[in-house]
Parts: structure tokens; C-alpha cells; sequence
């Protein structure tokens, strides 16, 4: 064990004994660890495994949601559409900033500078809730011309701006809960994000059938109660991370001296955010011109297009929660000064997630036709969607490794490269791409389909000769 003598790193390294029940049971457990020694697949694993189950549980979330709402009427549907598509924006700063907090908590963890890496959460906390108050204030007090200036009906506007007036006023919950889950992250305590959803979600799925319906001694509130489910779901964990981490015990504490803004730390936090703010609205613009692309071959294309993409986004959680043990390994063996650790990290977590992407893609080129029809019966749908699925299904290896790259680089403190990335590759690779193939070649929404896979694949391709060439070792965060 380490930490028997004084003044010793008292975390044990990711090296205890057994198969690979024990490695999980470990990873669940969320036992203090040191990943900056032992075997650097071991450590990938442990990080791993809650990370995965922590996005399983943030798409349980939505999914919650829009299962109960749906019983509400298509109003009410729309009006969740609608919502979530304003406070998408919100989501990419939250993501993005969450990127700059993993990566510069990660480093100061490296360094064995806990009281640094509190000052780092800290001040992220401040610097979230200063950005959810600008989205808060406005969607709160103009809930109903929001929802109008989207294309709202009256009837809509009337029955649904309760449900958007919530969420955007619940603005802070959404932004502290990402934040500081990318501290935990960072800090290496992925098991305690995961079971921060967990409570989130549990307490979202008793709260939400009981708020919107009325059931029991619960008013009944409609879409609105959804909303207010959801809020206070997040809420409860929201006030579990603010516990743990002003308690202390754990590898990271917070203390109140530590949430006096610090306009220098914070100028760098936002720095280090908006590449990462930038990368998600560079993806999400590119993906909605796709799919207005796709449109233009009407219903039954973009209807065959979302089933194939939902699969795809789906099969995926699990290689982002790689793609994230990534980044924590790189932040804590750059800031522990072993780049080549870091590195080998970066290798190992990339071939296990082209593994695991290999399996998906057989699976969904092999089984494309009954997966789709799962979701539609209709003829040419499934014939588009399964065209579809294919098709991406051909680059997974590919887009395993540009997963993995692409968070090194966050990790690394270097948000910037991955945008610069992104942009090239999307917006002047894959939509003038799509447009050619599906357009002057004749190809129609096959042509978006192979666009799709060539850029994701040349995002790998490229992301991997430039983390080759190692600048992202000297990058101060």
C-alpha cells in the first residue's frame, strides 16, 4: 500500500490482483487510486468502466423525460423539442467548459497539488455560475416569446412556456452538474460522476410520472412538472458533489476561502473552454446542415437518416467513456512529468476502443435490416437507414481512434488543435462533400452517408499525425 511512510501519496496504484470481476468491482467501487503508476491498461479500465456507465446514465435522463411527456400530446413533445434545442447552447458551454476543468484538475492532480486542484473546481464553480445566470435571466422572463420565436404555436406557447420557463431558470443545476462531474473526472474519481446520475436520474424518474400526472399527494403540474423533475433530479446531485467535495476525504476538497473569484485562473479556464465550446458547435452546425442536406430527399430519408444516426450515437457511449479515461490519463501523467506515460495511455485506450467499435460495426453491418425495423416498418426507410447505417458502420475503426485522440488533446490542456481539426474536416471536407456527392454525383442520401464516414475517418487520420508529432507534452494549463 502506498502511504505507509510520512508524507507519502497514501492512494494505491491501479494494480491490484484478480480478473476481470475484481477490475470492475474496483472501478465501481471508486477506491482512491494513483493512475500515474502501475499498468497503464489496468488504469484505462478503471477509468473506463464509470465513465461509460455515466453517460449511459446522462441519456437515461432525456430518455426519461420524453417517455412520460409523450403522453401528453404532441404539444407537449414539441414543446421539449423545441426547449432542448435553446438550451443546447447552454449543454455545448457546459461541455465545453467541463473540457477545461478535466484537464487543468487533472494536471494539478499530477503534480500531487490537491489544494491547486481545489482551487481549480473552485473557481470553475464560479466561473459556471456566472455563465448559467446569462442564459437563466433571459429564458426565464421570455419563456414565451422563446418558445414563439422558434415557431411555437399560441396553443403550444400557452400549455408549454411553464416547461421552458423551469428548465432555463434550473440553468445552474445543468452547468454545476457537468462541471463537477469533469472535476471528479479529472480528479480521478469517475465512480463518484456515475453515481452522481444515478441519484440524479433515480430521483428524475420517481419525481416525473408524479409532478406532471398529479399522482398521489403531488400537484398535478403537466409538461411543466417534467421540467421541475428534472431540475431538482439534478439539484439533489448537484448538492451531492458540493458535499463531497467541501467535506473533503476524498482526493480533491474545496474550501470557502477557494470560491473568492480569481480573475487570472478564471480568464484561463475560459481560454481553455472555448475550444471546447467551439468543437461542439462546429460538430452540431455540420450535423444539421447533413441533415438539411438529407431533407431536401424527403421524409423518408430523414427519417431512415435520425433512426441510423440514434443507433450510432447510442453504440458509441461506451468509446467516449474511453475517450474520457483518456483525457484524465494525460492530464495526470503530464502534471506527474512522465509524457511518455501519458502517451502510451493515448495507445492503449485507442486500440481498445477500435476493438470494441470493430464488434459494434459487425454487429450493426450484419443485423442492419432487423435494427431498423425495430423503429419502422416502412419499406424505404429501412432501405435508407440500413444504407446508412452501413455506411458509418465501414469508418468505426476509424472514428475509434479520433475519439480517443481528440480527448488526449483536451486532456492535454489543448483544446484548440481539435477545433482546428473539426473545422477543416467538417465544414470544408464533409459538407461540400456531402453536397457533391449527393448532388452532381447522383448519389443522393447515400452520398451524405459516405460523406459522413470519409471526414470521420480523416479526422482520425489527421488527428493522429498531429498527436505524433507531441506538442501537446509542453502545453501549460
Amino acid at each position: 500500500m502506498v502511504g505507509d511512510e510520512p508524507g507519502s501519496d497514501p492512494r494505491e496504484t491501479a494494480t491490484a490482483p484478480g480478473g476481470a470481476w475484481a477490475t470492475v468491482k474496483q472501478a465501481l467501487a471508486g477506491r482512491e487510486l494513483d493512475f500515474t503508476s502501475g499498468p497503464v491498461g489496468r488504469a484505462v479500465v478503471l477509468l473506463a468502466i464509470p465513465m461509460v456507465l455515466e453517460m449511459a446514465m446522462e441519456s437515461v435522463l432525456a430518455l426519461t423525460d420524453a417517455f412520460f411527456v409523450s403522453r401528453l400530446g404532441t404539444d407537449a413533445v414539441a414543446t421539449v423539442g423545441l426547449t432542448e434545442a435553446m438550451i443546447s447552447l447552454l449543454y455545448a458551454v457546459a461541455i465545453g467548459a467541463g473540457m477545461a476543468t478535466t484537464a487543468m484538475v487533472a494536471r494539478r492532480i499530477g503534480e500531487r497539488d490537491a489544494e491547486a486542484a481545489g482551487v481549480a473546481a473552485a473557481q470553475s464553480m464560479v466561473l459556471g455560475l456566472l455563465m448559467s445566470l446569462a442564459v437563466a435571466v433571459p429564458g426565464f422572463l421570455f419563456a414565451e416569446e422563446l418558445l414563439a420565436l422558434m415557431g411555437g404555436s399560441p396553443e403550444l406557447v400557452a400549455s408549454g412556456h411553464g416547461y421552458t420557463r423551469v428548465l432555463f431558470g434550473g440553468s445552474s443545476t445543468i452547468m454545476l452538474i457537468f462541471l463537477l462531474n469533469a472535476v471528479f473526472r479529472g480528479a480521478g474519481d469517475a465512480a463518484i460522476a456515475m453515481r452522481v446520475l444515478w441519484m440524479a436520474n433515480l430521483v428524475n424518474i420517481v419525481l416525473d410520472p408524479c409532478l406532471i400526472f398529479g399522482l398521489g399527494p403531488f400537484p398535478e403540474m403537466g409538461i411543466a412538472g417534467a421540467a421541475v423533475a428534472t431540475t431538482i433530479g439534478r439539484g439533489v446531485g448537484v448538492a451531492f458533489q458540493l458535499w463531497l467535495l467541501f467535506r473533503g476525504g476524498n482526493r480533491i476538497r474545496v474550501r470557502w476561502p477557494d470560491l473568492v473569484p480569481r480573475a487570472g485562473l478564471i480568464l484561463r479556464l475560459v481560454r481553455l473552454s472555448v475550444g471546447g465550446i467551439l468543437q461542439l458547435l462546429i460538430g452540431t452546425t455540420s450535423w444539421v446542415v447533413l441533415v438539411w442536406i438529407v431533407g431536401g430527399f424527403g421524409a423518408a430519408a430523414v427519417a431512415g437518416y435520425t433512426i441510423a444516426i440514434r443507433l450510432v450515437v447510442f453504440a458509441v457511449l461506451p468509446s467516449w467513456g474511453l475517450a474520457n479515461a483518456a483525457a484524465t490519463l494525460v492530464g495526470q501523467n503530464l502534471g506527474a512529468g512522465q509524457p511518455e506515460r501519458a502517451e502510451a495511455s493515448v495507445w492503449r485506450a485507442g486500440l481498445y476502443n477500435m476493438v470494441f467499435l470493430l464488434g459494434v460495426a459487425i454487429l450493426f453491418i450484419a443485423g442492419a435490416g432487423p435494427l431498423i425495423r425495430v423503429f419502422s416498418p416502412d419499406p424505404e426507410v429501412v432501405r435508407l437507414g440500413v444504407s446508412c447505417l452501413v455506411w458509418v458502420s465501414l469508418g468505426y475503426p476509424f472514428y475509434a481512434w479520433g475519439m480517443v485522440v481528440v480527448q488526449a488533446f483536451n486532456g492535454a490542456g489543448d483544446t484548440y488543435t481539435p477545433t482546428v481539426i473539426n473545422l477543416l474536416c467538417y465544414w470544408f471536407f464533409q459538407l461540400p462533400l456531402a453536397h457533391l456527392l449527393a448532388h452532381s454525383a447522383g448519389l443522393g442520401p447515400v452520398g451524405v452517408f459516405a460523406a459522413i464516414t470519409l471526414a470521420e475517418s480523416l479526422i482520425a487520420v489527421v488527428g493522429l499525425l498531429v498527436f505524433r508529432r507531441g506538442r501537446w507534452r509542453q502545453r501549460r494549463v
